[in-house]
């Protein structure tokens, strides 16, 4: 098998566990997880991330955090729509049936913005602010990525999750985030409990478009 077969057939194996047994995986495998993340580019390669990890008490506190908050946000959902918020938001806190839960952080590195002076047009000085914005978020979520597919090569169950921050403030005290520094996702890991099937993908062609 080639490289490209061999990758390819890792990223197509590859799937978001939700479900995982109850032992947790030995430090070792989550440090190798982590030296996967780190050889992901980014920007001017400041490397702009961090990788947290809760277990125990603590990932109880945070599922308590997020149900709080989707409470607080079904009581201003239109009534049509609350009962379909609800059932969304129990996918928020899926991660507290996994042993350790990661959390990516990443932290904006402003770096033209601080060389441009005040006479810069503000559609290029917003332009800027978007790209330096952006810049953090992408490189982590490149490392992101490389996580979960180390983790799928090793044999655990991962899956990276967004929803839960909607009880951002919340988790960043929980976790003890340092000030500067931005949540990216929470991501539980453990060894899986299930085999899901393989979602469906819009084709290549569908979403690629040339332009001559």
């Amino acid at each position: 098998m080639t490289p490209a077969s061999s990758l390819l057939s890792l990223l197509r194996g590859r799937r978001s566990i939700r479900k995982f047994q109850t032992e947790a995986p030995p430090r070792e495998e989550i440090e190798a997880l982590v030296e996967a993340a780190v050889l992901a580019p980014s920007a001017s390669n400041r490397q702009p991330w961090r990788f947290f990890v809760a277990e125990g008490e603590r990932i109880e506190a945070m599922a308590s955090a997020v149900r709080r908050a989707v409470e607080r946000v079904a009581g201003h959902v239109e009534p049509a729509s609350e009962e379909a918020f609800r059932a969304y938001g129990d996918y928020f806190t899926r991660f507290e049936g996994a042993p350790l839960v990661l959390a990516p952080l990443h932290r904006e590195a402003p770096v033209l913005s601080n060389l441009v002076g005040p006479g810069l047009g503000p559609d290029d000085r917003a332009s800027i602010e978007a790209m330096e914005a952006g810049s953090s978020l992408i490189g982590a979520s490149l490392a992101l990525q490389n996580l979960l597919l180390m983790a799928h090569a090793r044999g655990l169950g991962a899956s990276a999750m967004t929803g839960p921050l909607l009880a951002a403030p919340e988790l960043r005290a929980i976790l003890e985030v340092p000030a500067g520094w931005s949540l990216v996702a929470l991501v539980p890991v453990g060894y899986p409990a299930e085999d899901p099937p393989a979602p469906e993908r819009k084709p290549a062609a569908r979403v690629l478009r040339w332009l001559r």
